[in-house]
């Protein structure tokens, strides 16, 4: 008897933490709604090179879901780690905005033509190839991908934000 290996699994390992298409870690950081609770998280990238380059807050009476992204998630990690924030991990599709009068139209008919919803977005706050970019959370991100790239939009990596990012 095996225990911890793929043997008999329908799916090994590598397929198992792998992915197919690109995508980027966003950080969902839990906050009180206090005076200074977001200062307090983005105070903590001040001496790194580490930088935010999107940031949307969700806001309720007493709590706030603060959503970052930022070029270098795992020192991001380390950081949430170390200073005992509560957080969570999920993934976006970040996409380099077409060229034409309406990139989010262009979107959004591309990922409609797939049945994919979208739960929410956000701008970066930085261009890539001096072109905007889209965050965006969708329900089925590996077929959202694999649709979006089929029909010619750019997908941008963790390390197109990290290396090929200008202000």
């Amino acid at each position: 008897m095996s225990y911890g290996g793929d043997e008999g699994a329908g799916v090994g390992f590598a397929t198992a933490r792998g992915r197919d298409w690109p995508s980027v870690r966003q950080f969902n950081i839990f906050l009180a709604n206090r005076l200074g609770a977001l200062l307090n998280v983005v105070k903590r990238f001040e001496t790194t090179d580490n930088r935010i380059i999107a940031l949307t807050v969700v806001d309720s009476a007493d709590c706030a879901i603060v959503r970052v992204v930022v070029n270098d998630p795992e020192r991001a990690y380390e950081i949430f780690e170390q200073a005992n924030l509560p957080f969570t991990e999920s993934d976006l599709l970040v996409i380099s905005l077409p060229e034409g009068n309406q990139p989010l139209l262009q979107i959004c008919k591309a990922l409609l033509g797939a049945e994919i919803s979208i739960h929410y977005a956000y701008p970066l706050m930085v261009s890539h190839d001096s072109r905007a970019a889209l965050a965006l959370h969708v329900e089925d991100i590996e077929t959202a991908a694999a649709h979006l790239q089929q029909r010619g939009f750019t997908l941008l990596s963790e390390n197109d934000l990290n290396d090929g990012f200008v202000e």
